[in-house]
């Protein structure tokens, strides 16, 4: 079945820096677009940062220039480094996949992991 496996959540000072890791199974991971969400409690799932199939990449305005997506499609992984983090970046981060580029909506996503905490102490 398909599996979305997400690593390396923690608790960090602002500033500090993170590295998340998604782990894709059971599906064909080169031809999706990956992408990573956050949420933070009562609020919306929002789109961080999201990959294509050839690397090209999007990223919200609160995040630009200081997290950074890749993949690995030989290991089937996407990573998000998340650096200079700020309180505010405190939320569960998804990693999630999609067929089509033109997918922004969480509700266009087809797989979600269960979801990574981030805490960002100031």
């Amino acid at each position: 079945q398909v599996q979305l496996v997400e690593s390396g959540g923690g608790l960090v000072q602002a500033g500090g820096s993170l590295r998340l890791s998604c782990a894709g199974s059971g599906f064909i991971f080169s031809i999706y677009v990956m992408a990573w969400f956050h949420q933070a409690p009562g609020k919306q799932r929002e789109l961080v940062a999201r990959i294509s199939s050839g690397g090209s990449t999007n990223y919200a305005d609160s995040v630009k220039g200081r997290f950074t997506i890749s993949r690995d499609n030989a290991k089937s992984t996407v990573y998000l480094q998340l650096d200079s983090l700020k309180p505010e970046d405190t939320a569960v981060y998804y990693c999630a996949a999609a067929r089509r580029w033109t997918a922004w909506s969480s509700l266009e996503y087809d797989y979600w992991g269960q979801g990574a905490q981030v805490t960002v102490s100031s």
